[in-house]
């Protein structure tokens, strides 16, 4: 009797087991890597899930055969249902962006990671030097730019140049092998972890420069790679922007802009604006006060340089500094500051040394440009709007370091028939329409899709941008060739 009642509760609580762990597969039931230990996932706005961190240890440099161990890191989300593909690698962008982080910023791709499950486990990297897999200290220089002085593109260059030389002696002393932290050596960081994942191939997710990894590992990685999705792309000997399309991307902006009445009237054109506010500045650079927390205040001498310098980090998405960069250029050419002190208090300038992160800093450096490009790009930044500031401190540090640049071989654009699917922001102010199919027109079997009015933030501008993504992933056709999202109001409003 007692074993029967045993028997019993047995099999009642196994059943309840089963109910339970068939509606949801916690991680602790799911297959586990060496390495791996079980986590709840939490992102900066309380959402979370079950997943696994894992970590595989790599040359820091694979040509130096003396080259110490570092960590690369991982966050994985593990497949659901039951048509799980290859492992979906997230490659961040920057360079120096990291992928686990992106998982867990408030109100961002975190929605997004969790959809691609269902087509294989979704593993958000953190690239060698980035994140949780960064082990090389800091480097501040003992050189500073003044906020007071006259700036000349020789004296900067000069003062980034001396920086460099103490950062790359200050590495050396840490340990830290300069020479490591390149793309290619990123490349071959997703194989070893495609064999740890013991995976045949993998699926790369890349944007901006994941898109540039993801490139180079298409050329590299040949028969590994199941799927590509790229977003933003800069090709590989797109790492400095042409200025000239950086003008092209201000006449689209202009026809952006007239499509709104209030905002065409207020902005009539906006090339001649930009160059008449720079031809002021030039002639007279602006004494300005940036407020400090303490309540003191810094002196700052405002200089066409500065203003170039705040327009290229404020283009890349029409939804986000498009609207302030236009109020900035409208307030200076009626002569007031106001907007320009707002926006100076964000802490754009300030009197600290130059600096540099390891990976950010050598990873550019490294792809770095063809002469021929090189030559381009300086003749069209003598007349254009925004010269070379858009990539600084490239291509002003180019072979800055001695034998970092991987040559011209690598800068040449791949050739391949891996499944590819391309999303371009029309209004993308960082990597433009016409660069991005240039970097892509080797790939044979590339289907792309553009996102009317986004800029280079797109993967979460619109559901159907996830809709394309799944459908592309789960083999099945895609019929759109574009997909329209609302322009937001460029209308001045002070």
């Amino acid at each position: 009797m007692l074993n029967h009642q045993l028997n019993s509760a047995l099999k009642y609580s196994l059943a309840i087991l089963a109910i339970l762990t068939s509606s949801y597969a916690t991680a602790s039931t799911q297959r586990v890597y060496s390495g791996e230990h079980a986590i709840i996932f939490q992102t900066m706005d309380n959402k979370t899930t079950d997943a696994f961190e894992g970590v595989i240890n790599v040359p820091e440099n694979r040509n130096n055969t003396d080259s110490r161990l570092i960590p690369v890191k991982y966050v994985r989300f593990p497949a659901i249902g039951d048509k799980a593909g290859s492992p979906i690698i997230y490659l961040s962008g920057g360079p120096g962006g990291s992928g686990i982080d992106t998982a867990k910023y408030p109100h961002f791709r975190f929605p997004l990671f969790m959809a691609l499950r269902e087509f294989g486990d979704v593993i958000a990297l953190d690239q060698r030097g980035t994140g949780a897999s960064n082990t090389a200290p800091k480097c501040i220089s003992s050189q500073t730019l003044s906020l007071t002085t006259r700036l000349t593109d020789i004296n900067v260059a000069g003062l980034y140049q001396k920086s460099v030389d103490e950062c790359v002696e200050f590495w050396q002393r840490q340990g830290v092998d300069i020479l490591g932290y390149t793309t290619v050596q990123s490349v071959l960081d997703i194989d070893d972890l495609r064999r740890h994942l013991n995976a045949e191939k993998v699926t790369l997710w890349g944007i901006s420069y994941g898109s540039h990894l993801a490139l180079a590992a298409m050329k590299q990685l040949k028969g590994k790679i199941d799927k590509v999705v790229i977003a933003s792309v800069e090709g590989l000997n797109q790492t400095v922007k042409l200025p000239a399309a950086t003008d092209a991307y201000f006449a689209r902006l202009q026809q952006a802009i007239n499509t709104q009445e209030h905002s065409a009237k207020a902005y009539p054109d906006i090339v001649k604006l930009m160059h008449r506010v720079h031809k002021k500045l030039e002639k007279a650079p602006m004494l300005v006060k940036i407020p400090q927390k303490d309540d003191s205040s810094v002196d700052m001498l405002f200089q066409k340089t500065h203003l170039q310098i705040i327009a290229s980090a404020m283009i890349s998405d029409p939804h986000r500094g498009v609207k302030h960069l236009l109020m900035l250029y409208k307030t200076l050419d009626q002569g007031i500051d106001s907007v320009l002190i707002g926006i100076l208090k964000r802490g754009y300038f300030d009197n600290k040394p130059i600096a540099f992160n390891a990976m950010s800093f050598a990873m550019d450096i490294a792809s770095g440009i063809t002469e021929k490009r090189l030559a381009l790009v300086n003749k069209q930044a003598q007349s254009s709007l925004l010269g070379l500031t858009l990539n600084f401190p490239m291509p002003q540090l180019n072979k800055a370091v001695k034998g970092l640049d991987l040559g011209d071989s690598f800068r040449q654009d791949p050739i391949s028939d891996i499944p590819t699917l391309l999303l371009t922001g029309t209004l993308d102010g960082r990597t433009y329409i016409d660069s991005q199919e240039q970097a892509t027109q080797g790939l044979l079997n590339l289907t792309q899709v553009k996102i009317i009015n986004a800029g280079h933030n797109l993967l979460m501008v619109s559901p159907e941008v996830t809709n394309v993504i799944k459908l592309f992933l789960g083999d099945k056709e895609i019929t759109t060739k574009t997909i329209t999202i609302d322009l937001p109001d460029f209308t001045p409003r002070q």
